[in-house]
């Protein structure tokens, strides 16, 4: 399940040699293999969402099959919530304060999901430039009822996530998912939601829970289509 060099270059729509410098200088993942790049698609998809590389549906038609509807953001969002006013000194604190009253877990407790919160961040940042992190574990966790949880909490301070862009996170999306395949799908998705020009200034405004879910569906809907339509 690994691509080449020109399907990569392909699927973001620029040269080969870009892709090539990418790997070199922004940590693009990528292996070697007879002297030539191969690159696991998970691990790729992941690090398109993270670094706010635009890319064509067709990378997340390759991973996940047809199975494009499985998996909602909006409905993730909407059984995660809106926390607002998420406040703490340092990322533990904010992550910490951010699941409080979060009923996701089945079998696990808060201080092991923050653990694997943290270990994320020290694996490499989940801020993606613009005030925004994407903080998630790295691997599945088991949730009640099996289904995914995203929850958007707008910070009372913006806080230092060592973004790229130097700017301090004040809104997260705080991502729990129970499989791999559920995971990617939803980092597809909110990738593609926050490319909309339309939607990173309704999110400066801090809407409530109907106002995001509603706009999120929306541009969702357009990236199903969009991926559709290069069927």
């Amino acid at each position: 399940m690994q691509l080449t060099l020109p399907q990569v270059a392909r699927l973001f729509s620029v040269s080969e040699n870009t892709i090539a410098r990418w790997v070199r200088y922004e940590n693009l993942p990528a292996v070697e293999v007879n002297s030539q790049y191969r690159f696991p698609r998970a691990d790729l998809l992941e690090w398109a969402a993270l670094q706010h590389r635009p890319f064509s549906p067709e990378i997340f038609r390759e991973i996940n099959g047809d199975h494009v509807s499985e998996v909602s953001l909006a409905e993730a969002l909407s059984r995660g919530g809106v926390a607002v006013r998420v406040d703490g000194a340092d990322r533990y604190e904010v992550f910490r304060a951010a699941i409080n009253d979060l009923p996701v877990l089945a079998g696990m407790d808060r201080e092991t999901l923050l653990d694997l919160l943290m270990s994320r961040e020290k694996a490499g940042g989940t801020a993606i430039g613009d005030g925004i992190a994407i903080p998630h574990p790295r691997y599945p966790v088991v949730l009640a009822d099996n289904v995914s949880i995203v929850r958007v909490c707008y910070l009372a301070n913006p806080l230092d996530f060592q973004a790229v862009d130097g700017k301090p996170v004040d809104t997260l999306f705080l991502m729990i998912c129970p499989t791999v395949h559920e995971h990617l799908q939803l980092l597809a998705r909110l990738a593609s939601v926050l490319n909309s020009p339309d939607f990173r200034p309704l999110l400066a405004t801090r809407p409530d829970r109907t106002r995001l879910v509603s706009a999120i569906r929306a541009a969702e809907q357009a990236f199903i289509e969009q991926t559709e339509t290069k069927s």
